[in-house]
């Protein structure tokens, strides 16, 4: 599965490169991303048993290509708080989609309009997770939100895309609202099947990537 998701993203952008409109060289681009991140938890299932996932080493893998793509002048490494630990790859597939969304959006969109945010953008994945309950908070100190933001209506089509996941796929709840202090704070919460295994590892703050955390 994996060598076959690899080589749509690799047609894929080929005929990006073969395009000279902007719009559609850019729709293309997040094809790419999003075939990717359902590439990378293929990858991980491929060396893991009984399709239970170490969701921290996707989570790693989906922000470094988030940070990849994303604007010059955007420069942050997403910060992750938590772990996620085991997830059965039934969770993990959707939930990584959601993740690269979301990092991508605050990279895109709340960051890369902030004029400061190579010197000190933040960005924050922060995890909690219990035997029933799994609840991941993506935020930033961008620009926030428009005023007249509204979730249901909204015509991004990246928002549009993890709603889908979250509540209809996953059976969670997604609220994106602004941060206390500047920026946006969304906040998925999602509910585990009885025996979900737990990771047994600590839980440091560490950056998603090879790059150093904001200071």
């Amino acid at each position: 599965v994996k060598n076959n998701l690899q080589t749509v993203a690799a047609l894929l952008r080929l005929q990006s490169r073969r395009l000279d409109e902007p719009k559609a060289r850019a729709a293309l681009d997040e094809a790419v991303r999003r075939v990717g991140s359902i590439a990378t938890v293929h990858e991980t299932l491929s060396h893991a048993p009984e399709e239970i996932v170490d969701f921290d080493d996707v989570a790693e893998r989906v922000a470094a290509m988030a940070g990849e793509v994303s604007a010059a002048e955007a420069r942050v490494k997403p910060v992750l708080l938590g772990r996620f630990g085991l997830l059965p790859s039934a969770v993990a597939t959707p939930l990584a989609l959601v993740l690269a969304e979301l990092l991508q959006n605050a990279l895109q969109h709340g960051l890369a309009q902030c004029p400061d945010a190579g010197l000190d953008g933040q960005l924050e994945v922060c995890v909690d997770r219990s035997q029933e309950r799994l609840t991941v908070i993506v935020q930033d100190n961008g620009v926030g939100l428009p005023r007249e933001f509204d979730l249901d209506s909204t015509t991004s089509l990246g928002l549009q895309i993890v709603r889908t996941l979250v509540v209809s796929e996953l059976g969670g709840r997604l609220e994106v609202k602004p941060r206390a202090g500047g920026g946006t704070k969304a906040v998925v919460d999602l509910p585990l099947a009885a025996g979900t295994p737990l990771s047994a590892r600590a839980a440091p703050i560490r950056p998603l990537g090879p790059a150093e955390p904001p200071g």
